[in-house]
C-alpha cells in the first residue's frame, strides 16, 4: 500500500490491523502498566493512543515526533534546554505566549534576545552565526508573515546552534521544515491538527535521536505528557486534516480577494494575495497558503471589536484551526497590545464559502 501521499498517510498510519482488533487506536486510559513490561508508566512511556498520534505525526513531518500536554508544553521544552548565557533570535511578533516565555528568561539573564523582522531573511541569516536558538514561526501569528525557511534553515550556521520552526499555521501538509534543515518542527495540535476546538496538545518533531531523548527527558521531568482523551481526540481529528485544510485554504483565497475589494478594509494579510509582502517567498516553497489571515477595517478600535460581535456564523472566539470560523480583535488579547488596534485574526473554516462572506459583509455593513 502506497502512503507517500499525506492525505493517505493521515488516514492509514498508526493502525495495528491485527485480526480482531478495533479498526480505530481507541482512548487508553493508564497511568501505571503491570511488570514486567516495556511499558512502566504512561508520564515515562506514553500509551498507545499517544504513540499512535506520535507515528502519524511523525511520519507526516518525516521525522520522530512526541506529543506534549500543549503546545506551549512543547515549547517550553525547546526553550528550558539553553543554558545560561544563551543568545536567541526570535520573531518582532511571535505568539504571545512565546514573547512571555522569551521575555521571562531575558529578564532572568537567561538569555539575551535579538527580535527580528521575520522579512528581513539577511538577519536571520546573520543570527545563524551568533545565537545558540534560532526560533522562526511561520507563517506567524496574527501578522501573517511567511520567512523564507529553505534560505533560512539551510544556511550555515554557528556550532550548537538550534534552529526551531513554530509550524502550526502551515500545518504539515503545506511546509516541511525539516526537509529544509530545520533542527526540530512545533506544532500547536490544539489547532489544525487536532480540528475541532475540543483539546490542548502540542508535538515536537526531530530527526535527531540525540535532541529527541532529550525532549523525552524533559517532557518526563516536567509532567508535560499528554492525557490517554487528548491523544485519541487529536489523533482523530488528524485523520481528517487533510480534507479540512483543503477546504479551508480554498476558502481563506477566495476570502482575502474579496476582503481587499471591500471600502470597509483598510487591510488584508494573507500569503495568496500577490499584495502580501512575502507572496513571493511563501508561493516559491509553501504547498498552500494555509487557512489564516487578518485585516484591519476602517475606523477605530472600537468599530473593529463591534465588527466581531456583529457576526452571525462565524464565531467571535480566540484560538483557530478548527473546522468552523472564528475571528477576534487581537489588541485585546493580553499580550497583544502592540498590535493594530483594528487588527482582526480570522482562523477560516470549512463552511460553505458564500455563507462565510455575508456574514463578513453584513458585519461590516451593520457597523458603519
Amino acid at each position: 500500500m502506497d502512503t507517500s501521499n499525506p492525505a493517505t498517510w493521515l488516514i492509514s498510519a498508526g493502525r495495528t490491523r491485527e485480526p480482531g482488533a478495533p479498526l480505530n487506536v481507541a482512548p487508553e486510559f493508564a497511568s501505571n502498566f503491570y511488570l514486567p513490561a516495556d511499558r512502566l508508566y504512561s508520564r515515562v512511556d506514553g500509551t498507545t493512543t499517544s504513540n499512535a498520534l506520535e507515528d502519524v505525526v511523525g511520519g507526516l513531518e518525516g521525522g520522530r515526533a512526541l506529543s506534549f500536554a500543549s503546545g506551549m508544553a512543547a515549547v517550553s521544552a525547546v526553550l528550558h534546554r539553553l543554558p545560561a548565557g544563551s543568545q536567541v533570535a526570535v520573531p518582532d511578533d511571535p505568539y504571545h505566549g512565546v514573547a512571555g516565555l522569551i521575555d521571562e528568561g531575558e529578564a532572568q539573564g537567561r538569555w539575551t534576545v535579538s527580535r527580528l523582522d521575520q522579512a528581513n531573511t539577511q538577519l536571520w541569516l546573520d543570527a545563524l552565526q551568533t545565537c545558540d536558538l534560532v526560533w522562526l514561526e511561520s507563517p506567524a501569528n496574527p501578522l501573517i508573515t511567511v520567512a523564507d525557511l529553505p534560505t533560512i534553515c539551510g544556511a550555515p550556521r554557528k556550532a550548537g546552534c538550534l534552529v526551531a520552526v513554530d509550524s502550526t499555521f502551515a500545518t504539515p501538509l503545506n511546509q516541511k521544515p525539516l526537509d529544509y534543515g530545520a533542527d526540530v518542527v512545533m506544532h500547536s495540535a490544539t489547532k489544525f491538527i487536532g480540528g475541532h476546538s475540543d483539546l490542548l496538545a502540542g508535538v515536537l518533531i526531530t530527526r535527531d535521536d540525540d535532541l529527541y531523548d532529550e525532549f523525552h527527558h524533559r517532557r518526563l521531568l516536567y509532567g508535560a505528557s499528554i492525557g490517554g482523551m487528548e491523544a485519541f481526540l487529536t489523533l482523530r481529528g488528524a485523520r481528517t486534516m487533510a480534507l479540512r485544510v483543503e477546504r479551508a485554504q480554498e476558502n481563506a483565497m477566495v476570502l482575502a480577494e474579496r476582503l481587499e475589494e471591500h471600502p470597509d478594509i483598510a487591510t488584508v494579510r494573507y500569503p495568496g494575495l500577490p499584495s502580501h509582502q512575502t507572496h513571493d517567498i511563501a508561493k516559491s516553497f509553501m504547498t498552500g497558503f494555509g487557512a489564516m489571515m487578518s485585516f484591519d477595517t476602517t475606523g477605530d478600535g472600537a468599530r473593529a471589536s463591534a465588527f466581531c460581535e456583529a457576526a452571525r456564523l462565524i464565531h467571535h472566539a480566540t484560538s483557530l484551526g478548527g473546522i468552523e470560523s472564528t475571528m477576534e480583535r487581537r489588541a485585546v488579547i493580553d499580550g497583544q497590545q502592540g498590535m493594530p488596534p483594528t487588527l482582526i485574526r480570522l482562523s477560516v473554516g470549512c463552511e460553505n464559502v458564500d455563507d462565510i462572506w455575508h456574514d463578513l459583509n453584513q458585519a461590516l455593513l451593520a457597523t458603519r
